[in-house]
């Protein structure tokens, strides 16, 4: 395109997402985002953001005051407990059972922390015994950091364990629940985990680019009680709570994104409508259907049964297969949208997103389908026509 050529309006396709992230976003959250922007400093937007505050608090299952969304996406949330919670000279203990443990590790050493790692393999959940034993090997560490539901593998740990362990060791626990809210549950004052931080485009369904977190009393005692100041003035929250938590009298912190927060606080508004345990029944459902249908397919999910992720699969790639012409073509002849594997995973599985709105029976029996006609046609060798017909079976028999 030329210089002097007008550039035309932006219309991007409709697609069926079913990677890792984005999830489809509902009409109603769409609606709400198209709302009339006002100031982040207007009253009725004060009133909703204490709404958005109270619907947080009641998915993440917690009381905690300190809960709010931060100006981000996942990765924002994530790091905005680190630089809270650590200072120069701390020691973390860090749990890396894919991509996102490791990126956890990098967080801790930004801080000018040390990441004592506790390592697991990539489709294997967090193992608590080492766990253990790396807390009693380190009694000095200040923090216990893990991923709840491991986007890159598709595996789920065991948080209520690994938060009991923590506490009875004295130490803070940072939690990530980016691709678990609202898909599984996420029981935050029950598993006493101290700060925690999630994703909006994941199974809430609304769009990228804010990141739910709450920190419990003990993780708020601990920013009340630094030594050194926070390293990030954005992500400062003994800055951000002015602003969040301040009454009638909000304190200017920074330009909120306005209209992002009516999506978030519709798609919400939609969960909760559900019921946490109805969209976790779903979503669990939906995965039993999705796995029904590969395995009669003949493809293998790689992660044990206990420890699957129903809101994110992985799939094996089946041998001889190149698993990016399939991904290529799943979105040019049927707008279906599966992630590829990620670093130790990269070419050997699929990532597919059953996530919010995603988690229907109509993505599961369209993904199926386009994935036998796919495989069948670059002469994979799978069992064609038996996929449907074993998710239909699960779904409706």
């Amino acid at each position: 395109m030329s210089r002097n050529e007008p550039v035309p309006s932006f219309h991007p396709p409709r697609r069926l997402l079913m990677g890792p992230g984005p999830s489809d976003v509902h009409a109603r959250v769409l609606a709400a985002m198209a709302q009339p922007t006002i100031g982040h400093l207007d009253p009725a937007f004060i009133t909703m953001m204490d709404e958005v505050k109270g619907l947080l608090q009641a998915a993440f299952r917690t009381a905690n005051a300190l809960t709010l969304p931060v100006s981000g996406p996942g990765s924002a949330g994530m790091e905005a407990c680190f630089v809270n919670l650590l200072e120069p000279g701390d020691t973390a203990i860090v749990c890396v059972n894919g991509v996102f443990g490791g990126r956890m590790k990098e967080n801790v050493e930004r801080c000018g922390a040390t990441a004592l790692v506790v390592a697991d393999e990539w489709g294997a959940p967090v193992d608590p015994a080492k766990v253990e034993a790396a807390l009693n090997a380190h009694p000095g560490a200040r923090l216990l950091a893990f991923v709840h539901a491991e986007t890159s593998t598709g595996v789920r740990s065991d948080a209520a364990e690994l938060c009991r362990l923590a506490r009875a060791h004295g130490v803070l626990t940072v939690v990530d629940t980016v691709t678990s809210l609202g898909g599984i549950p996420v029981l935050v004052d029950e598993w006493g985990a101290d700060a925690v931080y999630s994703g909006s485009q994941k199974c809430l369904s609304c769009v990228p680019g804010l990141s739910p977190v709450t920190f419990g009393p003990r993780a708020v005692e601990r920013i009340q009680g630094r030594k050194t100041r926070n390293q990030s003035w954005f992500l400062d929250f003994g800055l951000l709570t002015g602003y969040w938590t301040g009454g009638a009298k909000r304190a200017y912190h920074h330009t909120a994104p306005v209209n992002a927060l009516y999506a978030l606080h519709e798609s919400l508004v939609m969960l909760l409508e559900e019921g946490l345990e109805a969209a976790w029944e779903r979503h669990a459902r939906m995965h039993r259907a999705l796995a029904a249908g590969f395995e009669a397919m003949g493809l293998a999910l790689p992660v044990a049964a206990d420890w699957r992720l129903p809101q994110l699969n992985a799939v094996a790639v089946p041998a001889g297969v190149d698993e990016a012409r399939v991904r290529a073509r799943l979105l040019e002849r049927w707008n279906l949208e599966i992630g590829a594997g990620l670093g130790a995973l990269a070419g050997k599985v699929w990532r597919i997103g059953l996530m919010g709105q995603s988690a229907t029976p109509t993505h599961v029996a369209t993904c199926l389908a386009a994935l036998d006609a796919v495989l069948a046609e670059l002469g994979a060798p799978i069992a064609r026509g038996e996929a449907v017909a074993a998710a239909e079976a699960v779904l409706f028999g």
